[in-house]
């Protein structure tokens, strides 16, 4: 598409570009045209590279790496009739890492010229040898073999800053429209799009570059009852996946029905916006009058949309080796699943039926990548077998410390002005080998309640104990879904609560669920990162009700 082909269409851009208090994904406000300016060539970025790695191995560094990133991103924000919100933003910068007398040190610049790089990679030498009066032992890095000139790109159909703003904010209006025809009080819709270009070079011999692309269209629907001023919401259930704007052209063999009686629609790789809007509305008018869970002991069974969120905080973030070794604190604590337990190789997390795999591979996710931004290429590993704790996420400099011999991978910074560090990666519990559709699994539910979406929830500084809410609730009773159901959510440790799972229906359930912001380190970091799973049954899980008062 030709540059001004592009801005015909996209003119109601032009004055939200300026909007005070505009919220968007971060970068400097810039037009929408310039997300479709090429950027710097791979001969251009090596050439870059390579002046700061020799910049710094004359400095002193026994190892250096060099990230080139170009950030790009679009939001769009809607309410009702209205655009509230648009904003397209732009971050372009190098970030040097080095290892100088066994200490890492780190420096990054704007300057994205060979002076420029040059300049922070011996600013970031300087550094290491300051901090290495300090470091009580040296880093150990797993060794990594160069991969010389590569690259890799999501398998995007359709990238998202080629379609035109007008087509874009159209269907987030008809979305809206959808929601109020099916009686919603108030509804708003976004897009988020987002391209991370990154160029990675080392001195172990590796020139990666690759082109990440993101998408996340996501809405909420509210209904409120004029004359009791009660009111209900329900947000979309789509995924936040490694797509482009394909996503969004609904494919009926990417839909995957949910159990009788809810009308719900699981989605694969493509996304309905308008029949999950108009199915929201609905369903939050029938919130209103929802009868409020009885508290007691129930079997649960889960969707997708909503256990991903469970796996997210029950087992992604325990198995994260700094947080395992304490390094890592920060966002609700360390980690339960200490070494110790691992040693034993029989620390039992869950039930048999818990196999749970990490990977940075999973085509349509969030974290898949060709490499990761240590320069190692990504794979997949087994982090619960047959609910066994079997390994952890790790990367280079922790791999000798569980006396293994290489990273997995999952080495991650949110920008170039970031240093990398450990994130997680996908992390995923596998569906069932016996053929099982969620109506087969619900008709052995005698006592139970189906779950789906994502809802409020909160862990201990451990990742032990926890409480999950939802979006959407429905009882079970002698094997059928009876009603909705209002006030919900569930209380377990994470042992106890994955030591239920009874039953994991088959891959033809399977899909994913996934988050934009994990927050992680300090100071603070975003990924994205993305959780498969097929509907699960867990059973005699202690269920609260969370509108009863207390007196």
């Amino acid at each position: 598409m030709k540059r001004r082909d592009f801005v015909g269409l996209t003119g109601l851009a032009t004055g939200a570009l300026f909007l005070p208090n505009f919220p968007s994904l971060g970068g400097t406000p810039v037009d929408p045209a310039r997300l479709l300016e090429p950027g710097l060539d791979v001969a251009q970025k090596k050439r870059l590279a390579d002046a700061g790695l020799n910049a710094a191995k004359a400095a002193g560094a026994t190892y250096a790496d060099v990230r080139i990133g170009r950030y790009l991103n679009q939001s769009i924000f809607t309410r009702e009739k209205q655009v509230q919100n648009l904003a397209s933003g732009e971050s372009f910068g190098a970030g040097v890492r080095v290892l100088a007398n066994g200490t890492w040190g780190f420096a990054a610049t704007n300057d994205v010229s060979d002076a420029g790089l040059a300049k922070a990679a011996q600013l970031a030498v300087q550094m290491a040898k300051a901090n290495s009066k300090v470091q009580k032992e040296k880093v150990q890095l797993a060794p990594q073999k160069g991969y010389g000139e590569v690259s890799w790109k999501t398998p995007i159909q359709q990238n998202a800053f080629e379609v035109p703003i007008k087509q874009k904010v159209d269907l987030l209006l008809a979305a809206n429209a959808a929601a109020l025809d099916n009686g919603a009080s108030f509804v708003n819709s976004a897009l988020f799009q987002i391209n991370e270009q990154k160029y990675f070079a080392s001195t172990d011999g590796s020139y990666i570059d690759q082109d990440v692309h993101r998408i996340w269209p996501t809405f909420s629907v509210t209904a409120i009852d004029k004359a009791t001023g009660k009111f209900r919401s329900r947000d979309a259930l789509s995924a936040p996946m490694g797509l482009g704007y394909e996503y969004l052209t609904p494919k009926a063999a990417d839909q995957i029905a949910g159990a009788a009686g809810t009308g719900l629609i699981g989605y694969k790789n493509s996304y309905d916006i308008l029949a999950d809007a108009a199915l929201a509305a609905k369903q939050v008018k029938e919130k209103l009058t929802a009868k409020s869970v009885v508290p007691g002991k129930y079997d649960l069974v889960l969707d997708p949309n909503h256990l991903g969120l469970t796996i997210h905080e029950s087992i992604g973030h325990p198995l994260e080796l700094d947080r395992v070794l304490g390094y890592e604190a920060n966002f609700a604590g360390t980690s339960f699943a200490t070494i110790d337990k691992w040693k034993t190789g029989n620390f039992q997390y869950g039930s048999k039926q818990v196999n749970i795999v990490a990977d940075k591979l999973q085509p349509g996710s969030l974290g898949a990548v060709g490499y990761d931004d240590e320069g190692v290429q990504t794979k997949r590993w087994n982090l619960i077998k047959n609910g066994v704790l079997v390994n952890y996420e790790k990367i280079r400099d922790q791999a000798h410390i569980v006396g293994q011999k290489a990273s997995d991978g999952c080495c991650y910074a949110d920008s170039w002005s970031s240093v990398q560090f450990q994130r997680m990666p996908n992390v995923s519990l596998q569906p069932g080998t016996a053929k099982m559709s969620v109506d087969d699994m619900i008709k052995g539910v005698e006592k139970g309640i189906y779950i789906a979406g994502r809802g409020s929830y909160s862990i201990d500084q451990q990742r032990y104990n926890f409480q999950f809410g939802g979006q959407v609730f429905y009882a079970i009773e002698k094997g059928k879904i009876t009603g909705m159901l209002e006030d919900v959510a569930y209380q377990a440790n994470t042992q106890e609560f994955w030591g239920s799972l009874a039953a994991v229906c088959d891959a033809s359930e399977y899909r994913l669920f996934g988050t934009f912001n994990d927050g992680k380190g300090q100071p603070s970091q975003s990924s994205a990162v993305s959780h498969g799973s097929a509907t699960a049954r867990f059973n005699g899980v202690n269920v609260i009700n969370t509108a009863r008062k207390l007196g």
